[in-house]
Formats: structure tokens, sequence, C-alpha cells
């Protein structure tokens, strides 16, 4: 049975559920959420999408991202995907939520209500190859500069997200170094 979203009002109330690629080519709005992981020294664990992955193949984008299932609260699904994608669990800190569209070559559209998480992690990810290809650290400044001169390389959710909350988590992880 394919995975359903569940859809949501701009105020984050369940409304119904849809199969995930139904929602995705109507672009109806539904819950989601991304996980940002850091280490000690304040950088940020990106991974890169598998290449089967059917969007965004190949591009890099934050720690981890999905959907919350029918029941399941944003922190158990963020730490759920957390271990199906990257093979570890941390604890998880939901910081803001946020709407957006991003519409995709293939004819599929994101639209979501994203909540942002965030975790700390020092070791190395036991990455799911179905799902990542990749991953590397680096530091939030870093990131920002290489969306800049390679927008190409990163998934348009993540772009979109990143603007939208790059002074966010910044001052969120100054405030857990004081």
């Amino acid at each position: 049975m394919e995975e359903q979203v569940v859809l949501v009002d701009e105020k984050d109330n369940p409304i119904g559920l849809m199969p995930k690629m139904e929602a995705h080519e109507k672009a109806v709005l539904h819950r989601a959420f991304s996980v940002f992981v850091f280490n000690k020294k304040g950088e940020l664990m990106l991974q890169q999408r598998a290449a089967s992955k059917y969007h965004s193949p190949l591009l890099w984008t934050n720690t981890c991202c999905s959907h919350q299932r029918d029941g399941e609260t944003n922190l158990q699904a963020g730490k759920r995907r957390l271990q199906e994608e990257m093979g570890f669990v941390t604890s998880l800190k939901e910081l803001f939520s946020f709407i957006y569209k991003a519409p995709f070559d293939n004819g599929l559209t994101e639209h979501e209500l994203d909540h942002v998480m965030v975790g700390y992690f020092e070791d190395s990810p036991i990455v799911n190859k179905e799902e990542v290809e990749d991953f590397k650290w680096m530091k939030l400044s870093d990131v920002q500069l290489d969306i800049e001169n390679n927008p190409q390389e990163y998934t348009a959710w993540f772009k979109i997200i990143f603007k939208e909350s790059y002074h966010k988590i910044e001052a969120h992880l100054q405030s857990e170094n004081n």
C-alpha cells in the first residue's frame, strides 16, 4: 500500500489522508518535517539523496526529511526517519514550522507545512543506500555560500527551508552553546 500523507489546513489541523504521490501530483497542502543534525563543532550533517530517488536524485539536502504518518507526532516521525535513512537516533527538538510550495520538473509539487527539528550527533551515520548516496558535515556559513554558488546541487525544499530558517537555526545553536 502506498504511503499516506496527512492533509492539513494552514493552522496544521488534520483534514484527511491522501496517497503521497497523489498529494504531490495535486499540490495539496500536507504535513512534513525536516531534521537538521549538528555536531559539537556546529557543523550540519547533509545528505546526498540516492540516485534511485524519483525526484531530486543525487542532490544535497538536510540530514533527513519526510512525512508524518497518521497518528504519529512530529518528533516520533523525525526519529523514525532518521533511523531509516541515516542509521541512528538522537533527541530532537522542534524549532518552528512554516508552509512552502516547490514545483519540480517532473510535474510533482511539494506543498508542505514543514516542521523543522534540530538534533545533535557526533558519530558517522550508517546510511541506507536505498535512500542516501552520501553524507558530509558543513558549517552553516559554508552551506549558505555553497547554495549561492552551486544552487543546482541542492534540493528545492532545502534551499527554501535554509533561506527561511538559517537565522533561526543559527540563533538556536548559539543559545545551546552559551
